[in-house]
């Protein structure tokens, strides 16, 4: 009788330990993080150049804003509002399975206007300023404006600024050279909802065209970047191609 219950503990020691049971609890592991903490996300477009790149890899964190119930988009617990300037990753309103990033430029109660080129939030203008350093705009390349059939698009068609928001948060954005932009607004951000645009605000399919994003449907705040290519893998468009990587862009923080 000993020796049977000896045996059975030490299969059930060996079944969570090498066995089968290690790697549902792994797996178990993997999902509580993906869906509490931390999660990967993969840029496949140009609607936040310069600021993050197509193939740019980065982690969101999920948690910022609170806990959600599993699979749902009601909160458990929440711990912060979002605020004017965060980039955020959420569900594409029009299709919920669809994700979009975006950056948050209008809160609950902000009254948005939008004319060549420049933002104005409660009838002020945010500033665009000269960039002190033109880091962001030197990874670009032709390539990335000659995408969904603007072939003839290039680099020196756009100016980079750097725009400041009315809570002196900073990010760089593009605006292509000669272009007449069309009016937008005014509006007023209703409750729950977020006024989002992209940094390349010539090619950005954001509130602008969709509108307002219902704070529900975010998933989290964009940290910064794991891991960037140029290029991916033929036919593998989710890997990135081991001679493409940029080195430099490694732990980039996302602001």
């Amino acid at each position: 009788m000993l020796n049977d219950l000896k045996k059975a503990n030490w299969r059930t020691k060996v079944f969570w330990t090498d066995g089968w049971g290690s790697l549902a609890l792994a797996v178990l592991i993997a999902l509580f993080i993906r869906w509490a903490f931390i999660e990967a996300y993969v840029i496949p477009s140009g609607s936040m150049l310069p600021s993050l790149l197509i193939h740019d890899h980065i982690f969101v964190n999920k948690l910022t804003y609170g806990l959600r119930v599993p699979f749902s988009e009601n909160w458990m617990f929440k711990f912060n509002e979002p605020k004017s300037g965060e980039v955020v990753v959420f569900k594409y309103p029009k299709d919920m399975s669809t994700f979009f990033i975006k950056r948050i430029v209008g809160l609950p109660g902000d009254k948005i206007y939008y004319q060549n080129g420049t933002l104005y939030i409660n009838d002020k203008p945010m500033a665009k300023n000269v960039p002190a350093s033109d880091a962001d705009f030197r990874w670009l390349r032709d390539a990335d404006f000659q995408r969904d059939g603007n072939f003839g698009d290039e680099k020196s068609n756009y100016t980079h600024f750097t725009e400041v928001l009315a809570n002196n948060s900073e990010h760089s954005i593009l605006l292509r050279k000669g272009d007449i932009f069309e009016e937008y607004g005014p509006v007023i951000v209703p409750e729950d909802q977020l006024f989002v645009m992209g940094d390349n605000r010539n090619n950005s399919s954001d509130s602008r065209v969709w509108g307002f994003l219902p704070k529900k449907n975010i998933l989290g705040r964009a940290m910064f970047v794991w891991l960037s290519c140029d290029e991916t893998i033929p036919y593998l468009p989710f890997l990135c191609n081991p001679l493409e990587i940029r080195w430099g862009r490694f732990f980039h923080q996302v602001n």
